[in-house]
């Protein structure tokens, strides 16, 4: 397998619960890949469907419809000894590196835990591969005799980032890997998993809310509302240059370093009304989702569910309104341009 050649592959994927009497639908016709030594970034606000992938993929959330193959091979319904060789090739961080170690166990015991599972080491095997995990995230072959709580945030995540990689994994999924630390050991944490992805050819499923965290470290992104994708391609032509209102608003929820800067974007920025719950005020299950909150909605997005179409260069996108909403914005765009200067004079 070649770089980039398809090593997971999410093919019309849907995933619904029964809530009493209704279906909720948590993800509805999801497709995307990602290829070997790639990292594709899955971004969206809280109950856009990320997790439910990862679940998906792990064989956690059972699928109404759709396949999902890793390796070329269809991995949607695989028995259960046939998923735990899976886990082998594909493992997890998880977001809260506070919850996910397990307190009473020392770190070389969390570590030693999927490789006793095997069964196939010896005990200086094993120990073996424990110091040489926690040198691989740069952290000393004595932490292996302590507990998590006596380490920092970043540290603990990078304790879960060993334990993932332990095993030789293929495909890493990072579950919000860096939303719990403060910026400066996000960072450290990005070029960690940047380093790993260069040294080993690690392919990263890396999800998110943050836009900018994901440019740092994704080729692609895919950007989901409410299960369903609004736009993919590649990173920098999609949070560069959005082609659908809701990436865009996700790109203008980022903060910015220079307040006048931020002051301009908040003054530029259309409102985003709240989801409208009224009687006839949201949209159809056939219609777009974000038609309830969409600032540029015609009667058409109330209607009609829009389909993935090419938008720019590689990229494609889920709107009926698109190129000609980004029109509309413009004016603001102009003012806000103005809005700047004037802060600038004035400061």
């Amino acid at each position: 397998m070649t770089a980039h050649d398809p090593l997971l592959e999410v093919s019309a994927v849907s995933v619904q619960y029964r809530r009493g009497r209704s279906i909720l639908s948590a993800l509805s016709d999801v497709s995307f890949t990602v290829g070997a030594g790639e990292s594709v970034g899955l971004v969206g606000e809280s109950g856009s469907g990320k997790s439910t992938i990862a679940r998906a993929v792990l064989g956690l959330a059972p699928l109404h419809s759709g396949v999902i193959k890793f390796s070329g091979g269809d991995v949607t319904h695989l028995r259960f000894k046939q998923r735990r060789d899976l886990y082998r090739e594909i493992q997890m961080v998880f977001q809260d590196p506070y919850s996910s170690l397990n307190p009473a166990r020392t770190v070389g015991g969390t570590l030693a835990e999927p490789l006793e599972a095997i069964g196939h080491f010896s005990k200086a095997e094993v120990r073996s591969r424990v110091y040489a995990s926690l040198e691989r995230v740069a952290l000393p072959t004595e932490a292996a005799s302590r507990y998590p709580q006596e380490f920092s945030g970043g540290q603990r995540q990078r304790i879960a980032i060993a334990r993932a990689l332990i095993l030789a994994p293929r495909l890493v999924i990072c579950d919000e890997a860096v939303s719990a630390l403060d910026l400066s050991v996000q960072a450290q944490i990005l070029n960690l998993l940047q380093d790993l992805q260069v040294e080993s050819g690690l392919s990263y499923l890396f999800i998110s809310h943050d836009l900018e965290v994901v440019q740092y470290l994704c080729e692609r992104v895919v950007v989901l509302y409410k299960g369903q994708v609004m736009e993919t391609g590649p990173v920098h032509e999609v949070t560069s240059n959005p082609a659908h209102p809701y990436t865009a608003a996700l790109h203008e929820a980022s903060p910015l370093p220079d307040p006048r800067a931020q002051r301009a974007r908040q003054i530029a920025r259309e409102a985003v009304p709240s989801e409208d719950t009224s009687v006839g005020g949201g949209a159809t299950p056939a219609a777009c989702p974000f038609a309830p909150r969409c600032p540029h909605v015609r009667p058409r997005c109330r209607t009609e569910r829009p389909q993935l179409r090419r938008a720019e260069r590689d990229a494609l996108v889920a709107c009926h309104q698109y190129p000609e909403w980004r029109e509309e914005v413009r004016p603001a765009k102009s003012s806000s341009a103005e809005e700047e200067k004037h802060l600038a004079d004035a400061s």
